[in-house]
């Protein structure tokens, strides 16, 4: 039998750059994610949401914003995707702001200390608040998840560094927007990489290298933990993150091709979905496109299962 997804709602904007991340989980659900997830073949429940935290900016902690909010959040979340994975279930993770896989990773980890995390993110988000001019956290998480940053969320799990960087593939980012200091914390860690100029330069074949990046987990990794950034997409084919790369990132049909290609892992635990903004769709047209591909991704047989 599929294992069954549970869909639960994180409607924060508390870590990101502007309002709207927070209507995502409802917009979803409007646009029939769970029918469609059902009418798939995939066996559903929904979760329903924890509550609403909007953006708001800090003017006390400017480098590092609303951090005590953000780390509130996470923990709240974690203890929800706990019980989701106790009950055996494939948590859905419908954010809001990056920041919320914190809180997915130190759920897995307490559980599957040896997690894998495919971040597949149109940024590196390796920023930290002690060198941000913006303190903007949602840019921050994936340094936080290897043990860097500031301690209320680098130390939010049951282990620092929550996740070795051995034991994260970063897919799809946008090159240009990586800094040097940015450079200098992915070489001095190892973290692995497939930036989106590789993914789709001439003679590639982006489902083979999608393939290929979670197959780079695969061995020594007893779960793996799915975080997909809307923003990995061009905006120009789909504008609906807050943080556009124009002209950048990955092509629509690209990125959901790959996204089906992570979701088949046989060791998949857990699917965290972030940066859809609602007010940048007002016909609803984009947030259904996701809608969709989710729902195809997660009904899609695992390797190795009967078509």
């Amino acid at each position: 039998m599929p294992r069954e997804i549970a869909v639960l709602g994180v409607p924060s904007g508390a870590g990101t750059h502007g309002p709207g991340q927070e209507k995502a989980p409802g917009a979803l659900r409007a646009a029939g994610l769970v029918d469609r997830i059902r009418a798939a073949g995939g066996a559903v429940r929904d979760e329903g949401d924890l509550p609403v935290v909007p953006f708001r900016t800090d003017p006390d902690h400017r480098n590092r914003q609303n951090i005590g909010l953000v780390a509130d959040v996470a923990r709240s979340v974690a203890d929800r995707v706990g019980r989701i994975l106790d009950d055996g279930a494939l948590p859905l993770v419908l954010g809001g702001d990056c920041t919320i896989t914190l809180g997915v990773a130190a759920a897995m980890v307490a559980r599957w200390p040896q997690t894998g995390l495919l971040y597949f993110d149109g940024d590196l988000d390796l920023s930290v608040p002690d060198t941000s001019l913006a303190g903007i956290l949602d840019a921050m998480v994936l340094a936080h998840l290897i043990g860097e940053g500031d301690p209320q969320l680098r130390d939010i799990g049951p282990r620092t560094p929550l996740l070795p960087a051995s034991s994260v593939v970063a897919f799809g980012h946008d090159p240009v927007e990586v800094n040097g200091a940015g450079r200098d914390m992915a070489a001095r860690h190892g973290l692995r990489t497939n930036p989106c100029t590789e993914v789709t330069a001439d003679g590639s074949d982006p489902v083979a290298a999608a393939r290929a990046a979670r197959g780079a987990l695969a061995d020594g990794h007893s779960r793996l933990l799915l975080h997909f950034d809307t923003d990995v997409i061009d905006s120009v084919d789909l504008p609906l993150a807050n943080f556009p790369h124009f002209n950048q990132g990955l092509p629509l049909p690209v990125a959901l091709d790959c996204l089906t290609e992570f979701a088949r892992a046989p060791h998949l635990g857990a699917v965290v979905v972030t940066e859809i903004n609602p007010d940048h769709d007002p016909d609803g047209s984009m947030v259904r496109t996701v809608a969709g591909a989710l729902a195809r991704a997660l009904t899609a047989p695992p390797d190795g299962a009967a078509a």
